[in-house]
């Protein structure tokens, strides 16, 4: 444990068929949370809802040493073009179940039983935490605020996600 914060190398990818650099108002959220909280923001890139394509952005950074976690904004709902969820799920190593239902949780305050149609979904892949949340601003100022910022934080107790980073790989 540590009194000391330890900032953490961050990517964001947004999820849209119609999300520009200038219209991006999720992902721009997380990148100015992030920076704000003390994080690294590694990367940020804005993707079509296309598996393939999902898949093969966040496999690139899994695959990289430098970025700790990964959270995606957009493509966590139902619809057909909603697949951020089977795209980033088969890279998991173990899901991170109790984000989900806690997301779910947290939204419902907001959004009621709206919340039921929401796909958001954690893991970890090759040492890296995955946070999927949905595409709206509100939602990821939610997961971000209320539950990804406290956990990544070496100094939340009793414990934290943080902590866990040198020990995802034992065997």
């Amino acid at each position: 444990m540590t009194d000391a914060f330890l900032p953490l190398q961050i990517a964001v990818l947004t999820v849209s068929d119609s999300r520009t650099e200038a219209t991006d108002k999720s992902g721009r959220l997380l990148a100015e949370r992030i920076e704000a909280a003390g994080h690294r923001l590694h990367d940020k890139a804005i993707c079509p809802d296309d598996v393939h394509e999902i898949r093969a952005r966040v496999a690139r950074w899994i695959a990289d040493a430098a970025p700790d976690v990964v959270i995606t904004t957009g493509g966590t709902g139902l619809t057909g073009r909603d697949v951020t969820p089977q795209a980033v799920e088969v890279l998991f190593d173990r899901r991170i179940d109790g984000f989900g239902e806690m997301f779910r949780v947290l939204s419902y305050e907001s959004i009621g039983t709206s919340t039921l149609q929401s796909r958001a979904l954690a893991g970890v892949a090759k040492a890296t935490f995955i946070f999927c949340l949905p595409g709206s601003s509100g939602a990821c100022a939610d997961g971000w605020d209320r539950l990804i910022r406290d956990q990544i934080d070496a100094r939340t107790r009793p414990c934290n996600l943080h902590e866990l980073l040198p020990r995802l790989t034992e065997r």
